[in-house]
């Protein structure tokens, strides 16, 4: 495994991923969507792999619903930072990880356009059980 370490400006959230393959087999994919282009957010996941997210004081941790309000974007109040979206489907948590949150993110292979926009509800979920992280684990730290 590859480990990538990383998170907000501010501290208040960090990243590890643990990805099966060398970072420059993967590319960030950017959504092509009004929202994410605003915030220039590009996207990288592997099924195989794990995310886990760790918030200092969940008081920062903000989770916004936008576009077809399926799954959740984790940004940090604190900061403003884009970490990632989140997607749940019963018990279990699917995510991927804004690439430019982690440390060695111009190790990743070149973005590449994506657009979800054109998937119905269901066609995006599936993408997303398909590509996300499935290994997901979210812990608020607050004392």
């Amino acid at each position: 495994m590859h480990r990538l370490e990383g998170g907000c400006h501010c501290g208040n959230i960090r990243i590890v991923v643990d990805l099966p393959n060398a970072p420059s087999d993967y590319f960030p994919r950017a959504c092509d969507c009004e929202f994410c282009r605003k915030h220039g957010a590009s996207y990288v996941s592997d099924p195989h792999g794990s995310l886990r997210i760790e918030v200092g004081n969940s008081q920062f941790l903000v989770r916004y619903r936008q576009g077809s309000e399926i799954a959740e974007c984790l940004f940090c109040s604190r900061c403003g930072v884009l970490i990632g979206v989140l997607y749940q489907e019963s018990s279990h948590l699917y995510a991927t990880v804004n690439s430019a949150v982690l440390v060695s993110a111009e190790s990743f292979g070149e973005k590449k356009s994506v657009s979800p926009k054109q998937l119905t509800a269901n066609e995006k979920v599936g993408r997303w059980m398909e590509l996300w992280f499935s290994n997901v684990t979210l812990a608020a730290n607050d004392a």
